[in-house]
């Protein structure tokens, strides 16, 4: 992104002691006859989620009747787009909803407040350090994380008992585990054991191969250099080895992650790997006493790692009243709110104290008990700090990854295409 530098040195520890008024550009506002009015652009589109945050928004604003907080509703479809043309014109919102992926790129442009001074303190460290470090950029807290995706393992639990097969119950599964699972079910029911939707598998390989300590990329920004090599390619590997005995059902793979929950759900196959968001929908989605279950995280040679890339909200560097702003974000990551809109996205809370709140309000029922579990191994991966990855993801490791899984390319094939491919687009 080519992004304006801004000043950021006014962001003071001074700033946050008090909720008194700052100068300077952004939306928000404030008179003398009124109090300070802040514009809060939140992303939440299932309606759980936007109650959820209605509410936060109600409960601060009837707390603090000096700053009233304005929801506007925003769209994961434009953000990026949409915040480089209001940054470039002074009108960001004064707190920004969006992913830490995305936000690295205005963090280093200077469009986004420094949030270490501001952050209560007990937020702060309820957050695991690799998740915080997920929203670090030159030693700046650059965003609150709020809630996170990692992939688990689904199983319907009627083919697992047809086919009378031992279900791993410790806190992580090992590949070879599931695997094994897999071709238990395929030999006994004569049906595949895993469907996986990897019409889209970049983003599952890059997460996943974290647990062989497959990183793809060493450095950072324009000077990355990649790095494909034996731990990089264990996950594809894995997968197509399962694809190649029949335990995995190959025409899943050229499907997206949701067309093949149907057929999982009808019994077709007994397991399916999905972001944790996926639960949030088999309640209302399976046929009426549909009986499922999560199994324990995958776990490599490195253990159960996937990459952390939460959501945010950030505090605009232009706004006038960066110490309110922050103020709200505090309020927002309240283990009680927090928890809610974890509990409306089915995703891991950032927040140990929230974690607990689910897992205490559910009773780990659902899949909690698996999904907080799992967010414990997150962490920043080194392709969320690549200049070009974007790019080299979009034009030439997913075709790359499709050709492999097709069988069309081998593993030094599918090498050399994803190291040539990032040669061209990192010029």
């Amino acid at each position: 992104m080519n992004l304006r530098r801004i000043a950021a040195a006014g962001l003071t520890t001074v700033l946050f002691a008090s909720l008194a008024a700052c100068g300077g550009g952004g939306s928000g506002s404030s008179s003398d006859s009124g109090p300070v009015t802040l514009k809060f652009q939140s992303l939440a589109f299932l309606p759980e989620t936007q109650t959820a945050t209605k509410k936060i928004v109600d409960d601060f604003n009837a707390a603090n009747p000096d700053v009233k907080v304005d929801l506007v509703q925003g769209s994961w479809d434009n953000v990026h787009d949409q915040l480089v043309t209001q940054f470039a014109g002074g009108t960001a919102p004064d707190i920004i909803h969006d992913e830490s992926a995305d936000m690295t790129g205005f963090a280093q442009g200077g469009y986004l407040a420094d949030l270490g001074e501001g952050m209560d303190p007990a937020v702060k460290s309820a957050i695991s350090p690799g998740v915080l470090d997920a929203v670090t950029v030159d030693g700046k807290v650059i965003a609150a994380p709020t809630v996170l995706q990692s992939y688990l393992v689904f199983a319907n639990k009627k083919p697992l008992d047809d086919a009378g097969v031992t279900v791993p119950s410790g806190p992580t599964m090992t590949w070879d585990q599931f695997a094994a699972l897999a071709q238990q079910v395929e030999s006994k029911t004569g049906k595949p054991g895993v469907g996986w939707g990897l019409k889209s598998p970049t983003a599952t390989f890059m997460n996943l191969g974290l647990g062989f300590d497959g990183t793809y990329f060493d450095g950072s920004g324009k000077d990355a250099t990649i790095k494909v090599g034996d731990p990089e390619l264990e996950v594809p590997k894995r997968i197509a080895a399962m694809a190649a005995d029949g335990s995995l059902d190959k025409a899943t793979l050229t499907q997206s992650g949701s067309d093949v929950l149907p057929a999982w759900y009808a019994g077709k196959f007994a397991m399916t790997v999905q972001g944790s968001y996926a639960a949030g929908s088999f309640g209302t989605d399976a046929p009426q006493g549909f009986d499922w279950v999560a199994l324990p995280a995958l776990a490599g040679s490195a253990g159960a790692a996937q990459a952390a890339n939460p959501q945010t909200l950030s505090v605009s560097a232009d706004s006038k009243h960066v110490a309110e702003a922050t103020s709200f974000v505090n309020f927002y990551m309240k283990a009680e709110n927090l928890a809610s809109i974890a509990e409306g996205e089915t995703l891991y809370p950032a927040t140990k104290d929230a974690q607990q709140a689910v897992i205490t309000k559910t009773d780990g029922k659902d899949g909690w008990k698996q999904i907080v579990a799992s967010g414990d191994a997150l962490q920043k991966a080194p392709f969320q700090s690549v200049d070009n990855y974007p790019q080299w993801k979009d034009q030439i490791a997913t075709p790359a990854f499709q050709q492999f899984l097709a069988g069309k390319t081998d593993a030094a094939g599918l090498q050399k295409a994803l190291t040539d491919g990032w040669a061209t687009v990192n010029r």
